[in-house]
């Protein structure tokens, strides 16, 4: 048995901690990271509810009004993958707090612009600082938290925040367009912009990255980012070209032939920007796949509820909020609480399918909404299943899709996760709102009354939103496995993080 010396601490000896002390640093980094993360999906669809009073202030046209919302989306889309990557090379902090800065001043021009050429050139530029915050986030989660139970409570916070932002968009853009007018949903974000940054220069360990030299591929990330903003595009133009036109065919085509020629670069490439080794574990890959489904799926819910609340059942913009808003608490309920648990003693696998079947039990309940319905009776008990499901599920995801990340390679799992989510959301956004709008048409044709034939584009969007997540519950059966537990140190010491808050 070694002998135990007791003396005072030299000078340049490494400064340690006791656990309870490095554990609130990590979770104060944890809040700083989530604080960015939900500025950044709040944002995705806090602005959809000020849509009608953002057109009447600027005076948008009808065809032009949606790119409100699509300036954000490609290029926040396109850039994940690639900012990502730069995470990896040159060091996460200082990407996490570029975007920061981006996305704060881009929301600053937003609220002050005057035509709708500014406010489309300053969502444009908010997408970029959205992609570069967003794409490294859960990489720094699951470096922060190697443990594996501490870990399945820091990515139950993150899903939270993931999936509960988009419900708490709509709430509190529905209160501020109301009260003080759509100007402050974009300024807001300043204050908080400004004070996470700083927090996040605090509290976040500095790192060096692997440098440039391992990953430069400027080829390689040129094809990447073009090709991904030329699909996201493509997808969100479909709404108004349809599928079958030849500018969504064109265009998909050569975006379908850049992420090939991508993929060919990165087989050869020296110092791949994705290194393909990413995709070697089936629970990897797998999961990135699940979660474009799932989410595809998943946002015939939130898009088109609201649609259904507000022109069938007359909500405003508030209540449709506050209708939507028992999502947000079931997933917090369960991303917060039960999810880590069942994760850290069953593993993600066994969480996630349970999770999946909710979450399609819900979206088959909504297909079942009828034109004179009842919020209580018809919207409330297919909601809640939607929000313990996703709840269950989105963590479970997150942990397998970041289960066999070396944390060289963290950033560009956590941008391809966070990539294949924006896919999944344009992918069903495009496809159940284009089928929701033919359906009504025909059934207007027909002679159903104007409640009856968008009930009826509704009910046909939710029903293959369930489709969708069934899929990927039958792929998440077959496909994925939990990996295996972790070895616990038998004791834990963690150094003190540079610049970390004392």
């Amino acid at each position: 048995m070694s002998a135990v010396t007791n003396r005072a601490p030299l000078e340049g000896d490494p400064v340690r901690t006791t656990n309870s002390s490095a554990q609130a640093s990590r979770w104060a980094a944890l809040a700083v990271l989530c604080a960015g993360q939900l500025m950044v999906i709040l944002d995705g669809t806090i602005v959809s509810v000020a849509l009608p009073s953002i057109q009447h202030s600027l005076g948008f046209s009808s065809s032009s009004l949606a790119w409100v919302v699509n300036a954000y989306l490609v290029p926040f889309g396109g850039l994940l993958l690639l900012a990502g990557r730069l995470g990896d090379l040159i060091g996460r902090k200082r990407v996490f707090i570029a975007g920061l800065g981006i996305f704060t001043a881009a929301s600053l021009l937003c609220g002050v612009s005057q035509d709708p050429v500014m406010l489309l050139a300053s969502r444009f530029v908010q997408g970029i600082g959205g992609a570069v915050t967003s794409a490294v986030t859960l990489g720094m989660v699951v470096t922060l938290f190697p443990q594996p139970k501490e870990r399945a409570k820091a990515i139950g916070v993150y899903s939270f925040v993931q999936s509960a932002g988009g419900s708490l968009g709509l709430l509190a853009g529905g209160a501020l367009t109301q009260s003080i007018g759509w100007h402050w949903i974009f300024f807001v974000n300043v204050p908080i912009g400004i004070v996470a940054a700083l927090s996040a220069g605090r509290v976040l360990a500095s790192e060096q990255g692997v440098g440039l030299g391992k990953g430069s591929d400027v080829l390689g990330a040129l094809l990447v980012t073009a090709a991904l903003m030329l699909g996201v595009y493509t997808i969100v133009e479909t709404t108004d070209r349809g599928w079958a036109s030849a500018h969504t065919l064109s265009f998909g085509a050569v975006a379908l032939a850049l992420l090939l020629a991508f993929v060919a670069r990165q087989a050869k490439a020296t110092c791949p920007l994705l290194p393909l080794r990413v995709f070697r574990s089936l629970n990897v890959s797998g999961a990135m796949g699940i979660q474009a489904l799932m989410v595809a799926g998943m946002f015939s819910f939130q898009f088109l509820c609201v649609l259904y609340l507000q022109k069938v059942l007359g909500f405003d913009e508030i209540h449709t909020g506050l209708g939507v808003f028992p999502v947000s608490v079931a997933i917090g309920a369960l991303s917060l609480g039960l999810s880590p648990k069942a994760i850290a003693r069953f593993g993600p696998r066994t969480v996630l399918l349970p999770g999946l079947a909710l979450i399609a039990a819900g979206l088959g309940a909504l297909g079942r909404v009828p034109a004179d319905g009842s919020y209580a009776v018809d919207v409330l008990p297919a909601l809640l299943p939607l929000g313990i499901g996703f709840g269950l599920a989105m963590p479970a995801l997150a942990t397998l899709a970041m289960s066999a990340a070396t944390p060289e390679d963290s950033g560009i799992a956590s941008g391809m996760f966070n990539t294949m989510q924006q896919i999944g959301a344009a992918f069903g956004l495009a496809v159940l709102s284009t089928l929701a709008d033919a359906h009504t048409e025909a059934l207007l044709g027909d002679g159903a009354d104007t409640a009856s034939a968008l009930t009826g584009g509704y009910q046909l969007a939710f029903r293959i939103g369930a489709c969708l997540v069934v899929v990927s519950l039958l792929l998440a059966a077959a496909l994925l496995r939990s990996p295996a537990p972790a070895q616990r140190p038998a004791v834990e010491e963690t150094p003190v993080p540079e610049n970390a808050a004392h």
